[in-house]
């Protein structure tokens, strides 16, 4: 059984009295039946770690360096974020791709040594619109599958997030059809490429404008395993109805 999971991206968001988000999303969900996820900046992971522990919430990053160490000014590596409390991080979001020109390769060498210090690693897959208006969805996200995942990969160290680039901020969202198709497309890969052991137990997020309003019947759809959530994870009081909505899908 996957167990369900409710992350939040905060990307470049939030200072030191944002924690105080953190305390307020404890006090909400003490016992969630799903599992819930906060990836601050990386200057208050090892603060909001402090500030989660022991608690129902894990912390990750939102991105790490392919290599564990060296003359990397300004990266971090995933054994540093590690260090700081975090067990996830994030990796080829379609803003570190469009905005740092990360290709495929470069996310599945970030991805192995993510995996090999013990971090899971959430790795982004999505198109563009002019993509999807072209009908080449699946061959986008076939292609980067195949090309971001390592082969280390397993049900432990590896989440997946749909995230169509046109749908994230935009308040647009995909029909429950089209999540459906790439989601069960998705399976369909992972266990012709793994087995059925690992293929089935790797669990699949949506992630584009994902709200309390539309959380339910987003993951209502078979395959949707929870949520990486942008704007809407800022706040406990916007996050919260998400996470409810995937405690009742469970």
């Amino acid at each position: 059984m996957r167990r369900k999971l409710a992350a939040g991206n905060w990307k470049m968001n939030g200072t030191g009295g944002a924690l105080a988000e953190l305390d307020a999303l404890v006090k909400a969900h003490p016992a969630p039946g799903c599992e819930i996820l906060i990836c601050p900046p990386a200057p208050l992971i090892h603060r909001a770690a402090q500030t989660t522990q022991g608690t129902a919430v894990a912390i990750g990053g939102q991105d790490s360096h392919a290599e564990t160490s060296g003359a990397h000014t300004g990266d971090t590596s995933a054994g540093m974020l590690l260090d700081a409390g975090a067990r996830y991080v994030i990796l080829g979001h379609s803003e570190r791709r469009a905005d740092h020109g990360e290709t495929s390769e470069t996310v599945r060498a970030k991805a192995r040594t993510a995996m090999q210090v013990g971090l899971a690693a959430i790795v982004c897959l999505g198109e563009t619109l002019a993509q999807r208006e072209a009908a080449n969805t699946l061959d986008i996200i076939g292609g980067q599958l195949s090309g971001s995942v390592p082969d280390l990969a397993t049900g432990e160290n590896l989440v997946i997030a749909y995230e169509p680039v046109w749908a994230i901020g935009t308040g647009k969202v995909p029909t429950t059809a089209q999540i459906g198709e790439v989601h069960d497309f998705l399976r369909a890969r992972l266990e012709a490429r793994f087995g059925a052991g690992v293929g089935r137990s790797v669990r699949l997020l949506y992630g584009g404008s994902v709200k309390g309003d539309n959380a339910a019947e987003i993951f209502a759809v078979p395959n949707v395993d929870g949520a990486l959530v942008g704007g809407a994870s800022l706040t406990a009081a916007d996050f919260s109805p998400i996470v409810a909505a995937l405690d009742a899908s469970a």
